[in-house]
């Protein structure tokens, strides 16, 4: 008898016609069992069986990068330059490298740079100042009361400044350059 339900599952299982068999069988008993031990009720949704959406945050939060409220004003201590002026000073003396030693120069630049910065500056040859001259004045955007990027445009492009003023005189602590 064994040999006999082997040679038969040999066969069944040797066609496509058997295999297709099988599993159709395997799937009716599957469905069969789930229909045996169901109540016979429309399957439930996980959620609250509401149309509308859930809300799991507080709509009246703002999360975006843009604030709604306007930049704060830089704040200046009294008798002290404002950013622009900074800026502006900054950016002259930076181009004025022509005929100049890299100490002198690095002198001039030295009333409107932070420690950190004058530091970075140190080893900077000024020939390779890519710049001659500025030609127009610093527009500024206020990140925080006290810090402002200035942008100044010079003749060969654009010179991006990075101001701080942790104790209300503003100096510069960064520079990028953007050419033309």
């Amino acid at each position: 008898m064994p040999r006999l339900i082997e040679s038969g599952l040999t066969g069944i299982f040797r066609s496509r016609w058997g295999v297709a068999i099988v599993l159709t069988v395997i799937v009716l008993a599957i469905v069969g069992v789930g229909r045996l031990f169901s109540d016979g009720s429309a399957p439930t949704s996980l959620g609250n069986n509401s149309p509308a959406p859930v809300i799991s945050i507080d709509p009246s939060d703002n999360d975006s990068v843009v604030s709604p409220e306007p930049p704060p004003s830089p704040r200046t201590s009294p008798g002290r330059a404002q950013p622009e002026a900074v800026a502006y000073a900054f950016a002259s003396a930076w181009a004025a490298h022509e005929d100049v030693t890299a100490k002198k120069w690095l002198t001039r630049l030295h009333p409107n740079a932070t420690r950190n910065l004058a530091e970075q500056l140190r080893d900077v040859d000024p020939a390779g100042v890519p710049a001659e001259r500025v030609i127009g004045r610093p527009t500024l955007i206020a990140v925080t009361e006290t810090m402002v990027n200035a942008t100044v445009t010079m003749d060969t492009g654009k010179l991006g400044l990075r101001l701080v003023a942790p104790d209300g005189a503003w100096l510069v602590d960064g520079i990028d350059w953007e050419p033309a």
